[in-house]
């Protein structure tokens, strides 16, 4: 079952700041997850008694996270480190998710990937109804860009 307790144990959110409730479907190039924590008094996103759309970008890369472990060698240690380095075309298509009273589902799906690079489509919907959409690279292993002098390769 790739419930919460899955997802916190093989990404690095924890406590509140595990945002997603399980996994619905996965596959090599897409994720699809749902949320219900937008909905917490208590979640970490939230500023001025709201939790703002662009929000959301959290909940997505928290999917593609959940995907990457997913994807990783079933002998490996640990996937590898990823880190969001760019966010793209996103658009709100509206201003808070605390106000949504469905669960989100959260939907990843990879556009291209190479060694050290996967570029993902993202959206995020309750109710059938579009929140918010974009894109998004992560970078991996980016120590292995790392030259000797410190620079990126």
């Amino acid at each position: 079952m790739l419930d919460h307790a899955w997802i916190a144990s093989h990404i690095p959110h924890q406590g509140t700041m595990c945002l997603l409730e399980s996994v619905s479907s996965w596959d090599g190039d897409h994720i699809q997850c749902t949320a219900n924590s937008h909905r917490l008094a208590d979640n970490p996103l939230r500023a001025h008694n709201q939790l703002g759309a662009a929000c959301g970008i959290e909940y997505a890369a928290q999917a593609m996270a959940v995907h990457g472990a997913l994807l990783a060698p079933v002998d490996s240690v640990a996937p590898r480190v990823g880190y969001l380095v760019s966010i793209r075309g996103t658009q709100l298509h509206v201003p808070r998710l605390d106000t949504i009273a469905a669960d989100l589902e959260v939907t990843a799906s990879c556009i291209t990937r190479n060694e050290n690079n996967i570029l993902y489509q993202f959206n995020i919907s309750a109710d059938g109804k579009l929140l918010l959409d974009g894109r998004a690279t992560v970078v991996v292993n980016a120590n292995s860009l790392v030259s000797n002098f410190g620079e990126i390769a």
